[in-house]
């Protein structure tokens, strides 16, 4: 019997101990790109985060490739330029992408193949046709694909959500969305990020899909999903002299049965800023900066300013939330999801085709 029970307590003793690992491991990396101005402040902060191993770093330009090996003391034994390489050398279990957006496709389609999973910058594509195809591959890779946006982590818009969620402001009836800066070469982001931002091919676009993304994104969350009926859009080049390629200023407008979206995407603004209104049948809400939020319901004689509550984890930071999707099986988030950024891209493709044609875009009942 004491044989027994000791035999029962190390098997148990062995098993939490196991568990308890398992919990606390890093999830394996590959970060794949450094052409994309993020990567650096990612670098800076996290790469020594508990959350996560960096195991390999994919880059075509050596120049750039050995800089970052320099600039943050990488063993060279990670240093890769080619992608399929450090896939195969290394083994992540996740890739962090900080390619051009045209790019996103190929390395979602190559690790799809490896069975690794993946996280990149927004937006998710440069086309329709593109977001469909990593759409496929993912499936049958059976791999996450997920999209960071810095505004997914920001408790004024979870703030938001939740008292449309809760019927306090009523149904959705407007919802205005304003995203952008003062230009990426006005704020100096890196020569190689300003590079393919102001290339049609490598971005998309100019402002249009650099911060329409963002209000894409927030509005089919706050839609469950929803795909609008019409996109129309504006565009226009203020700094022609600046992005002689690109659009630097647009307007996106969506339609749904019973309510519309404006998003504002911007590169001639004269401050950064990232924020959203939010109007229903009886009430609304304003988000202010990352933290805070004015509401004004039904019979208040003027609105509030509150602080949002916190976002619960793993949902409030990037890297606790693709950890806990990748290693814990934790729900996906909409925001981040690949179904809903599929739906961003087929607004951004028609925003670009209804600015480029002066017409109102008819998205197809379902896809």
């Amino acid at each position: 019997m004491f044989h027994t029970t000791v035999l029962i307590l190390v098997s148990f003793f062995i098993t939490a101990l196991a568990q308890s690992q398992t919990a606390s491991a890093p999830l394996r990396v590959g970060i794949v790109g450094l052409v994309h101005g993020h990567v650096h402040g990612f670098l800076d902060q996290s790469r020594h985060s508990q959350e996560i191993e960096i195991v390999g770093i994919a880059e075509p330009d050596r120049k750039l490739l050995d800089a970052a090996g320099a600039r943050y003391a990488f063993d060279r034994a990670i240093l890769f330029t080619d992608l399929e390489d450090m896939l195969a050398k290394t083994h992540p279990q996740a890739a962090l992408v900080y390619t051009n957006t045209f790019d996103h496709r190929r390395v979602v389609e190559i690790c799809a193949r490896h069975g690794v999973h993946v996280m990149m910058e927004k937006p998710l594509a440069v086309s329709f046709d593109d977001a469909l195809a990593m759409e496929k591959a993912a499936h049958a890779g059976n791999i996450h694909v997920l999209v960071n946006y810095e505004t997914s982590w920001y408790r004024s818009n979870h703030a938001a959500f939740d008292l449309v969620h809760a019927g306090a402001l009523g149904d959705i009836r407007k919802v205005v969305v304003h995203d952008g800066h003062r230009g990426p070469k006005e704020i100096g982001v890196e020569p190689e990020f300003l590079s393919w931002l102001t290339d049609p091919k490598l971005n998309g676009a100019g402002a249009l899909f650099d911060f329409g993304c963002y209000g894409a994104d927030l509005m089919t969350w706050l839609m469950n999903g929803e795909r609008p009926l019409t996109v129309t859009a504006v565009t226009q080049q203020i700094k022609p002299q600046v992005y002689s390629r690109v659009d630097d200023e647009a307007t996106i407008i969506l339609t749904y049965p019973k309510a519309q979206a404006i998003v504002q995407a911007s590169w001639n603004w004269p401050f950064d800023r990232k924020d959203m209104e939010v109007y229903g049948e009886t009430g609304y809400a304003v988000t202010v900066k990352r933290d805070d939020i004015r509401v004004r319901q039904s019979g208040e004689e003027r609105e509030q300013q509150i602080a949002a509550k916190p976002v619960p984890t793993p949902y409030d930071s990037e890297l606790s939330y693709f950890r806990a999707v990748i290693l814990d099986g934790t729900k996906e988030d909409a925001l981040s999801s690949l179904e809903t950024n599929v739906t961003v891209t087929e607004i951004l493709d028609a925003a670009r085709r209804a600015a480029e044609t002066g017409k109102t875009i008819t998205l197809p009942a379902s896809r």
